[in-house]
């Protein structure tokens, strides 16, 4: 067993103003694998002060200089590549394939596109008489879930010291792991006291102190919908900036004229993908009716190529669920699908695939699986796919803006223009066009309840930045236009 006593507050570890300890399972063994603190609102208190101390000189730095720490940063992640992936298939179950390549393969791409921003010129706006400048918002509360806990915690960190604000980082604690190794990396490669700050803790303790905190500018939350609401109402009280990156329970279209296999292969890899716990999971196949019992072979086909396995096996495709009540969760999802009368065509549930120990649930598809059903509207977060038919397009468009989600979405078809124009019919923030790749420079976010602002890229940046207008006497025009 491991244990990270304490936090990281103002460049130093420090230990927590109380005693308590998070334990840290293994999904995949049922184990307790190491022990973090359990940071409070008093220790939040500490990191906000650091971090409000440190603002003036790191917003005060010129991009370039920024560009180098952050360029350390990077440089110091890649090499504890290995390292990253390794604790997170520990604390979270992702296969290590996919732990190497997307885990931590995503987030370091993402890091390395805003050194590239910053090696840019900042380029501002003149607009009449006006110089339209940006300034960054402030100290910001970055609160991360455990499903992609360096990717969502770079997401957050790298766009928020781009801009020049400093930060207070209270990761998932479920999966922190990760986390603590971000905090020694920082502290190993130089990052500033107080730009950076680590605290652990539970939601209703240190995550709520941190989104009520007064001297906090902005809150940047992913995790539910449910949680985000609390954020939120909570932020409000101070009407500090909130982005919110929510839930989903994205749609996955195959139009008439689509290449059915094509689409139910890449849907099926996509709804499996980290076990399903993906918040862009095409977790809706929408299918013509005439076609639905093909699409339900097809996927039923793919999924056979899914094991569920042991996560730090490279051969793996499908690990476990983060928790025995993610576990829980998901079979009560599945329970409820029969009860209200979708056909269960796979069932992973079955022990009898599934490793004698472990969170696992495989595969599992259903079919005729009505419009406003549970399992067709709520978000399971699970390896569960819905098959759903459609008399006509219109009624495609129908169903697939039925959810109250709108993070993502796919459509394919034999002619891009027509799929294009079936997508800017979605009410959903990105939409993937015949299996086109996610782009990690292109803006990231949801409409409706899953959330609002952007992320990644310089949209990403944006969020994390106030707009100021300076009113010039004309017709002077500033030289740095």
């Amino acid at each position: 067993m491991s244990r990270h006593d304490a936090v990281y507050i103002g460049g130093a570890w420090v230990q927590p103003l109380g005693p308590g300890r998070i334990p840290v399972e293994n999904p995949a063994t049922e184990e307790v694998v190491a022990e973090v603190a359990q940071g409070s609102a008093g220790d939040v208190d500490r990191a906000v002060g650091a971090a409000r101390e440190a603002f003036p000189r790191w917003s005060g730095l010129s991009r370039s200089e920024r560009a180098d720490h952050l360029a350390a940063l990077l440089a110091g992640l890649e090499a504890r590549r290995e390292e990253l992936a390794a604790t997170i298939t520990t604390e979270m179950g992702a296969p290590i394939t996919l732990a190497s390549s997307v885990q931590v393969g995503l987030p370091l791409r993402v890091l390395g596109s805003y050194v590239e921003l910053l090696r840019t010129p900042d380029v501002s706006e003149l607009i009449g008489n006006s110089l339209v400048v940006r300034e960054p918002v402030g100290v910001v509360g970055a609160i991360t879930p455990w499903n992609y806990p360096l990717h969502q915690s770079i997401a957050k960190v790298a766009a928020a010291l781009t801009a020049g604000c400093t930060l207070v980082h209270k990761p998932s604690e479920v999966a922190p792991l990760s986390a603590y190794l971000l905090a020694e990396i920082a502290h190993e490669t130089g990052l500033p006291a107080g730009v950076y700050n680590l605290v652990a803790g539970y939601g209703p303790e240190a995550g709520e102190a941190l989104a009520a905190h007064p001297d906090v500018d902005m809150i940047s939350f992913t995790g539910s919908t449910r949680a985000g609401r609390r954020v939120g109402a909570l932020a409000a009280e101070t009407v500090k900036r909130v982005a919110l990156e929510l839930g989903g329970k994205s749609p996955n279209v195959a139009l008439p004229d689509a290449d059915l296999t094509a689409a139910v292969k890449a849907g099926v890899a996509n709804c499996l993908l980290n076990a399903g716990q993906t918040c862009t999971a095409l977790s809706r196949l929408l299918v013509p009716a005439s076609r639905h019992d093909e699409a339900v072979e097809l996927a039923a086909a793919a999924s056979a190529k899914y094991p569920p396995g042991d996560p730090t096996d490279p051969a793996t495709r499908l690990g476990p669920l983060v928790s025995a009540a993610a576990r829980g969760r998901v079979h009560d999802y599945i329970g409820r699908g029969v009860a209200e009368g979708a056909r269960l065509a796979i069932d992973g549930r079955d022990p009898a695939r599934l490793p004698a120990r472990g969170y696992f649930v495989g595969p599992t598809i259903f079919a005729d699986v009505a419009p406003d059903a549970t399992i067709a509207q709520e978000e399971i977060f699970g390896p569960v796919l819905s098959i759903i038919p459609y008399a006509d397009e219109d009624d495609a468009v129908r169903i697939a803006n039925l959810s109250p989600y709108g993070l993502a979405g796919a459509v394919w078809s034999a002619e891009t223009d027509r799929a294009v124009a079936f997508a800017r019919r979605l009410r959903t923030g990105q939409v993937d066009i015949n299996g086109g790749s996610f782009n990690h420079l292109a803006p990231f976010g949801g409409y409706r309840q899953s959330g609002n602002g952007r992320e990644l890229g310089a949209y990403g940046l944006a969020e994390f930045s106030e707009v100021k207008s300076l009113q010039l006497p004309s017709p002077h025009t500033p030289s740095s236009i």
